[in-house]
């Protein structure tokens, strides 16, 4: 197994696409041309990046990719494993682990988040793209193909990977109007979740098995995106032709079946318009004993980017305009709604987005993912202090876990529905069982990263914390989406590895400034790291804007930290920041 799945290799996409979650980007269409992508050309694209203000990133981050361009260029691809670039590039010794010390599969993810952002700007027309296959340290120079200004589907492919600031506005325009608008039209019988139509892939080769495989894969793909509820996945078939006309969406691709290579090559098309809205190539070596593992493997890959929250399909509802939108619509943008407001947490779209949802689910009681994430809106209210806006009844753990449990009782499959009843024990001190939930959740479906980032994320502030930031720096790297969250979390995971530079570094990347548990892990940061003028600004910050937080800091790390020495190691480092924290009370207050 572990041979196959490491030879999976990116395919660098031309001009304007970017690599996507899985590490792959989209097919090369005809009508290209490309330059020569010889040692020359790539240290003119190594200089090129490390001298652009547009690449984001630290001293070491360059270091690591001057170091692993050069053993390529001299032939010595085959020592660069985790092990060669901890000793000779981060100073580690000789008694390295990478299982234990993660620092060259995190750097590596960063480093290949800060390339990913310097093509998008800068280097949006270099000749010659240097990126880094996920699941590998070796990179992979390839030419650019620079497309005709009008090839078909150049202008879809420049769609952005994260949810922009105009759709996380146009999403709110229309929770905010489905909130007022009255009186309700019509009486549809669910919310308008995405249907996507899967063709047959076409077999290319037409000989010996690959029919089969193809097929195989078809149905193995159709299998792994159904695991995502909200999308209403439609197999391609003649007899029904009402359900074919009513997706949104259309999957289609072919496979071709070489002697030792498979190759997938898949395209999302809108069924409105026809308009290619993304495509991924997709190579394995292929060994006819492990058929099964390879079908699954890229089945995983196509799953994740397609049906995750701020995947495929989620940017494209996210940008799609439905004047004078219908309550199916409109309940179903309360839900994308969510995760727009969830990119930064603050507290200025909380109400909206909560206020949504309860009269989604009154509109729509059946929808469990509305349910489900009514559940968390009600978490945000208590973990994160939130203004009780006086036109709405306070949140409570109560209500939050009945929230849960209805989204549960409706759909026990419902990743969402398992996530909320996760996050709902875990902050009423039901550790155990939110945690066994949590693994339950990632069982039901391991292409979820936005549940993997949360249940890593219950299983570090738990005390689990080696395997809880593993799994939430693997969300990172796979998600399309904002990063705030995570990043957020990251910085407490090397903050409670003691590593207060990596710290700093991530909690500086974290966009969630409006949210005061970012103020709250910035302070503490700040003030081990010696940074007393910086952690002072933090502190200063809290006491303006959050003060309740600081008056209520033995509760606020009681909920979150389950350990008792985490949360006096973490109101230890508050304190260093100059808050006045009170005395601990004498009874917890979990």
């Amino acid at each position: 197994m572990r041979h196959w799945l490491g030879s999976v290799r990116s395919i660098r996409r031309p001009r304007g696409t970017t690599e996507g979650p899985d590490g792959f980007v989209t097919d090369v269409p005809p009508g290209g041309s490309t330059a020569e992508a010889g040692p020359v050309s790539v240290r003119n694209a190594l200089a090129r990046i490390l001298q652009s203000p547009d690449f984001d990133a630290t001293p070491r981050s360059r270091r690591f990719l001057t170091y692993i361009v050069e053993e390529t260029l001299g032939g010595r691809a085959e020592r660069i494993k985790a092990f060669s670039i901890a000793t000779d590039v981060f100073g580690r010794g000789a008694d390295f682990d990478a299982h234990s010390d993660p620092i060259v599969r995190l750097e590596a993810g960063r480093l290949r988040r800060a390339l990913e952002q310097y093509y998008q700007r800068a280097g949006s027309e270099d000749p010659v793209v240097i990126s880094i296959p996920k699941g590998a340290y070796v990179p992979v120079f390839q030419p650019r193909v620079v497309l005709p200004a009008n090839q078909p589907g150049a202008a879809a492919e420049r769609r952005p990977l994260a949810v922009g600031a105009a759709a996380v506005l146009g999403l709110l325009a229309v929770a905010a109007w489905f909130v007022g608008a009255s009186p309700w039209r019509g009486d549809p019988a669910a919310p308008a979740v995405p249907r996507l139509l899967v063709r047959p892939f076409e077999d290319l080769t037409q000989s010996g098995s690959s029919a089969n495989f193809a097929k195989g894969l078809t149905h193995e793909i159709i299998g792994q995106v159904a695991k995502f509820k909200d999308i209403v996945t439609v197999e391609d078939r003649d007899a029904d032709a009402n359900a074919a006309q009513s997706a949104r969406y259309e999957l289609s691709g072919s496979v071709s079946l070489a002697e030792d290579k498979v190759r997938l090559q898949a395209r999302i098309l809108s069924t409105e318009d026809a308009s290619v809205l993304w495509a991924q190539t997709y190579e394995a070596d292929f060994e006819p004993s492990q058929v099964i593992a390879i079908e699954k493997a890229i089945a995983s890959q196509v799953a994740t980017a397609l049906g995750q929250p701020y995947g495929v399909i989620f940017r494209a509802d996210s940008e799609r305009s439905v004047p004078q939108a219908p309550d199916d619509w409109a309940a179903y943008s309360c839900t994308l709604s969510y995760y727009a407001y969830r990119a930064n947490i603050d507290a200025k779209t909380h109400p909206v987005v909560r206020q949504c949802l309860e009269d989604a689910v009154e509109r729509f009681p059946n929808y469990a993912t509305a349910w489900a994430l009514l559940s968390q809106t009600y978490i945000d209210e208590i973990r994160f202090g939130y203004p009780i806006d006086p036109t709405m009844s306070p949140a409570s753990l109560d209500r939050a876990l009945a929230a849960a449990r209805r989204a549960m009782e409706l759909d026990p499959q419902n990743v969402r529905a398992l996530e909320a009843e996760m996050f709902a024990l875990y902050f009423s001190g039901q550790i155990d069982a939110s945690l066994a939930l949590g693994k339950q959740a990632l069982a039901t479906n391991p292409n979820d990263t936005e549940l993997m980032g949360e249940y890593g994320s219950r299983l570090a502030v738990s005390g689990r914390w080696e395997e809880g930031c593993n799994l939430i720096a693997e969300a990172r790297e796979r998600n399309p989406g904002p990063l705030g969250y995570y990043e957020a979390i990251l910085s407490v995971c090397a903050y409670f590895r003691g590593d207060y530079k990596t710290a700093i570094m991530w909690i500086g990347k974290s966009g969630a400034i409006e949210n005061p548990a970012y103020h709250l892990i910035a302070a503490a940061v700040l003030a081990e790291a010696g940074r007393a003028e910086e952690a002072a600004a933090e502190r200063d910050w809290l006491m303006a804007h959050a003060r309740g937080f600081v008056e209520d800091i033995w509760a606020w790390t009681a909920l979150r930290y389950a350990r008792a020495e985490d949360r006096e190691r973490f109101v230890g480092s508050l304190r260093k920041s100059g808050l006045p924290i009170p005395p601990r009370p004498a009874v917890s207050d979990r």
